[in-house]
């Protein structure tokens, strides 16, 4: 996860990750999109991508969520690319136990 909001004012975060085949990128995305939704009932502004799944992107506002294909995640390095931004540490929420 980036923070770019000082670097571009059309956002404050970037999270970037891949996955290496299509119907792994589209997982992701719907995953990312039902645990937003769950959460705090918001639906992205608007997603990019999900016809070819190389690179989507979910529009959240203040958040843009990238989901790569792995190729296209090397080509385009967005990390590379914003690497004035700071990184933002995250780790995954525990799964209540059961």
């Amino acid at each position: 996860m980036l923070e770019v909001g000082e670097i571009i004012a059309i956002t404050e975060y970037f999270v970037i990750t891949g996955a290496p085949n299509g119907r792994q990128v589209r997982t992701i995305v719907e995953e990312v999109e039902r645990r937003i939704k769950d959460e705090s009932g918001e639906s992205p502004r608007s997603i990019e991508g999900m016809s070819d799944a190389t690179w989507v992107l979910l529009d959240y506002g203040d958040v843009i969520v990238h989901v790569f294909l792995g190729d296209a995640r090397e080509y385009y390095d967005l990390e590379r690319l914003w690497a004035d931004a700071p990184r933002v540490a995250w780790s995954p929420p525990r799964e209540a136990a059961g």
